[in-house]
């Protein structure tokens, strides 16, 4: 009964967003409560819904650090020559332009967080985006897909849990799975060629006179500046891609504007690498560490209390909505793990793999990883299912790092779950409803992950 309960719950909650019948806060927060009557536990609702919120403070908490942290260095001038780079090579073709947001995003990921990757780069492509009347789940999509697969890396944080949960060592699992891994990221390329192609096809090849060519390649939107007129660029019900966007009139911010910090370039850049090398090396908890960072940034930046209270209030709704979500997502969380629905819809799903399956229990995990990956927690499926997984494997001879190497290749999809905080900052920050992303890219990151599985086949390698 529990099982088909939380399957029931997850289905209730995904169709309500896609078809635009609730928010995903609204969502989040009801549907699990009225689940949570039906189960007959009714009471236990406050219980569960603290329990999920005490385990995702610390995630709303670095949330909402990283995004100040990451907004003043955005708005100071830190990232604006790779920027400036990318939009360069990107003009006003959309073609390049699709293709510029997956390079952007891949190379963004290698600091390992979501948060990160999604405010860079939809703070350099949005502005092409909507002066040309782009399809913006196009970028989110695009932009999701890349930093799934770069999600993988050993301080991203799957493949850590994955060498904890199996007691392996985490270079066994990503070194050997680097081929497959490319092969997933060659075909997130391919895939934004095509998509930009769709694009070009659309919108024309476009061309800017020289006063927009100029303003379009050296524009950077800093997070929460809000002056931007609030419209969706989301697509309607069974569409692939929305209806053009409407151009907005939104004011890019110039190479002149006054918070650029030229004379503290290298000094940003330093405590950037430094903040980034303390989190791969856990000195301290990542909280703490953006806490430390965004104080640090905002004071040396802008000594002047005035100056510190306009940038964080420049980022304040985004700080907002971003939280408002992650404790809205605890409530969904804390009742689907209190509730055992979880554990039942994992236990059923492990029961029901056939026992000729025995022997390829890596290829059975590499299937469960991209639906489980995406209706629960990382650490839900790396330290509840996978070791389950990796038992039923052991009976077959088959070994754990294949089981580890196997259990990534969700990411992809898992990068745009309700369950993940930092699908919500790229949702948000691109103007997107969170219904129209998942109907746009759902099909396609599990078409990635099965790419990256199919390769790991192919090699030898799962």
């Amino acid at each position: 009964m529990l099982t088909i309960l939380g399957f029931a719950m997850i289905a209730t909650f995904l169709v309500l967003i896609m078809l635009k019948k609730m928010s995903p806060i609204a969502a989040l927060v009801l549907v699990p409560a009225l689940f949570c009557v039906f189960v007959g536990k009714g009471a236990r609702l406050g219980d569960y819904v603290i329990d999920g919120v005490t385990s995702l403070a610390p995630t709303a908490a670095m949330l909402m650090f990283a995004i100040v942290y990451f907004g003043v260095m955005i708005d100071v001038g830190l990232f604006d020559p790779v920027v400036r780079g990318i939009l360069k090579f990107c003009k006003a073709d959309p073609l390049r332009i699709v293709v510029g947001t997956a390079v952007l995003a891949a190379i963004v990921s290698l600091d390992g967080d979501g948060s990160t990757t999604f405010m860079i780069t939809v703070s350099a492509m949005y502005p092409l985006y909507k002066r040309l009347k782009m399809s913006l789940v196009v970028m989110t999509g695009v932009a999701a897909m890349a930093n799934g697969v770069m999600n993988t890396l050993p301080w991203g944080g799957p493949t850590a849990r994955a060498a904890t949960a199996l007691k392996v060592d985490a270079s066994d699992i990503f070194v050997p799975m680097i081929p497959a891994l490319a092969m997933g990221l060659v075909f997130v390329l391919a895939l934004s060629y095509v998509l930009g192609r769709r694009e070009r096809k659309r919108l024309g090849v476009l061309t800017l006179d020289d006063v927009l060519v100029e303003e379009t390649e050296t524009v950077l939107v800093g997070a929460g500046l809000g002056k931007e007129a609030r419209r969706s660029g989301g697509c309607g019900p069974g569409a692939d891609l929305p209806d053009e966007p409407e151009d907005d009139g939104f004011q890019g911010l110039d190479p002149n504007r006054p918070t650029l910090r030229p004379g503290l370039y290298w000094f940003n850049a330093l405590l950037t690498v430094a903040l980034l090398t303390a989190m791969i090396m856990e000195w301290l908890p990542i909280p703490v560490l953006f806490l430390l960072g965004a104080a640090l940034a905002l004071t040396v930046n802008f000594p002047h209390m005035p100056d510190q209270k306009d940038r964080i209030a420049a980022h304040a709704e985004n700080v907002l909505n971003v939280s408002g979500m992650v404790f809205a997502a605890a409530v969904f969380t804390g009742v689907l793990q209190g509730t055992g629905m979880v554990d039942h819809m994992a236990k059923w799903l492990v029961d029901n793999v056939p026992d000729g399956m025995g022997p390829h229990m890596a290829l059975v995990t590499g299937v469960l990883s991209i639906p489980l990956t995406y209706f629960m927690s990382n650490d839900g499926f790396y330290f509840g299912i996978l070791p389950v997984l990796a038992e039923a494997g052991h009976a077959h001879g088959v070994s754990s790092l294949e089981i580890a190497r196997a259990s990534i290749v969700g990411q992809p999809l898992h990068m745009s779950s309700p369950l993940v905080p930092a699908v919500y900052v790229l949702v948000g920050m691109a103007k997107v409803e969170f219904g129209d992303h998942t109907r746009f890219v759902v099909k396609w990151a599990a078409l990635t992950s099965l790419v990256v599985l199919g390769a790991g086949i192919l090699f030898g390698i799962v």
